[in-house]
């Protein structure tokens, strides 16, 4: 009892006793992080200027919480590795509406932990 709580307790198992389980797969996304864009540019004009090198999955740019404002970067997800190849080489350091956007293969950012 635990501030009026049952409590249980159990001894924990040592290491390597236990089934290990198979590590998670996650679907690998062909998704490339898009830089320097243009404070204009939205989720369907992005989709239109990947969708010339591909099959574009979702494309989404990230907007401030507070202000509704673009923040300059956003993320396109393409159906294939050889269409995501293709939309790099095509796009990365070309200008979208007088801006030279940054295009390359997007990390798998670590999940914040909520406390």
């Amino acid at each position: 009892d635990l501030n009026g709580r049952l409590l249980t307790v159990n001894k924990a198992a040592p290491r390597g006793s236990r089934l290990d389980r198979p590590p998670r797969v996650f679907e690998r996304a062909f998704r490339v992080y898009v830089g320097n864009l243009p404070w204009g540019v939205d989720n369907a004009r992005l989709e239109q200027v990947f969708s010339e090198h591909g099959k574009v999955v979702e494309a989404r740019v990230v907007y401030d919480r507070e202000t509704g404002r673009s923040r300059g970067f956003g993320f396109v997800t393409m159906s294939s590795e050889t269409e995501l190849n293709d939309a790099i080489a095509a796009l990365d350091g070309q200008s979208l509406d007088g801006r030279a956007i940054r295009v390359n293969v997007a990390e798998e950012r670590p999940r914040r932990g909520f406390f």
